[in-house]
């Protein structure tokens, strides 16, 4: 399942959404690290925009000179058929997805073409699942949401402590998530959005468990935790509300590996008591105000999309995912580690994996799917080859 497998297309990969703020660090990236004979280009509205980038990009990779560009409307769907239908692997970095992103799932749905996005949206995937997967599933197309800190480190992090655990018994999970970074304008906004739209969430989340395939003799969970505090993390423990355990159950449920009854915590780590305790109601604040328009406009005003922090400061960014997993009788603890979570290891995972869904080979997956379940040891292999650190931290 690669570029060798169906119909001859011009490029291997498009990244659509190339001039934004991570649509950049994901063409930098690829400028530097695609390998040769990968045939990748630009697209997004603005072909004044792209010819910049690509101007920006040839000054330290001169083979960046003739990078092909593409210009294509995220509201065209006309133009997004063709786009779709050009491409083996299609990434789309823009966002919000829930306002931005269906007609071009819907245009490689229809055309066969793989897809990667970067959304944390529940509400956007699961629309998606609903309304594309079927058609995806009969074209061969692989619909890969959230390739980027939603949910890359949490998924593969499960799937890599899995690994680690006996097979064929229950196996339970739970993620710890601390870092150091800020976010940018466009991840600002798309956390609005969903916060906002918290009554078209739950019934999207409520449709989509209508139509899903149940588990026939295995069972896989990702229930809320509660707040506490984790000695096997020396952590206040706080739970996320994220796409990322619904990401990793759907691993589950595709993967027998996972076990005949699995089940997934994601937490916030915390060292301080005042921290966590502050955090979580400032949380609780913006979810509040984000279901008042005006009030929802004059905090995305605050941080304008396209923005995001400079490389200075993302240099100092840092993230680690810590997993404690037990079963049959063994406990280990893993760990998931890199650089700046949001943007410069956002663009790595979303690179990789769309080169991965280009050129690697692959199990024979389509419909919408995880990274777990698309690309597993391949993309595990990609990253770890990348600078991103998985390591058992200790067993028992």
């Amino acid at each position: 399942m690669n570029r060798q497998s169906g119909a001859e297309r011009p490029y291997d990969v498009v990244l659509f959404g190339a001039t934004g703020f991570v649509g950049a660090l994901t063409a930098e990236y690829l400028a530097a690290h695609a390998p040769d004979g990968c045939r990748w280009a630009l697209a997004g509205r603005s072909r004044a925009k792209l010819e910049q980038l690509r101007d920006r990009l040839a000054v330290h990779h001169p083979r960046c000179a003739d990078v092909p560009l593409l210009t294509a409307d995220a509201d065209d769907a006309g133009s997004l058929r063709e786009l779709a239908g050009s491409a083996h692997v299609v990434a789309s970095t823009v966002g919000p997805y829930v306002w931005y992103g269906e007609k071009l799932v819907a245009a490689c749905a229809d055309a066969g073409t793989d897809y990667t996005d970067l959304t944390g949206e529940a509400e956007f995937v699961d629309r998606m699942y609903l309304e594309h997967d079927g058609r995806a599933r009969e074209t061969g197309a692989r619909l890969v949401h959230a390739c980027g800190f939603d949910s890359v480190p949490h998924d593969l992090g499960v799937y890599f402590t899995v690994q680690q655990l006996p097979e064929g018994v229950p196996l339970t999970i739970d993620g710890f998530v601390r870092t150091n970074a800020v976010f940018s304008g466009g991840t600002f906004a798309s956390a609005l959005t969903a916060m906002g739209r918290g009554p078209q969430m739950a019934r999207a989340a409520r449709e989509r468990r209508l139509h899903e395939p149940r588990l026939v003799g295995r069972r896989a969970r990702a229930p809320q935790g509660a707040p506490h505090f984790s000695p096997g993390t020396g952590t206040w423990a706080l739970p996320l509300p994220t796409l990322d355990p619904r990401v990793v159950e759907r691993s589950a449920r595709g993967l027998e590996r996972y076990g005949p009854d699995f089940r997934y915590r994601h937490f916030a780590s915390v060292k301080h008591l005042p921290v966590a305790l502050g955090g979580t109601a400032a949380t609780v604040l913006l979810a509040g105000a984000a279901q008042i328009p005006a009030a929802r406009d004059w905090l995305s005003s605050r941080v304008e999309p396209g923005t995001g922090p400079d490389e200075r400061r993302r240099k100092r960014s840092w993230f680690t995912v810590r997993f404690i997993g037990e079963g049959g009788g063994r406990r280990v603890c893993t760990e998931v580690s890199g650089g700046d979570p949001g943007y410069d290891e956002t663009a790595k995972m979303l690179a990789e994996a769309a080169l991965a869904l280009a050129l690697d080979d692959l199990p024979a997956t389509s419909g919408q799917v995880t990274t777990a379940v698309a690309m597993g040891d391949a993309l595990l292999e990609r990253l770890t080859a990348a600078g991103l650190r998985f390591r058992v931290a200790a067993v028992r």
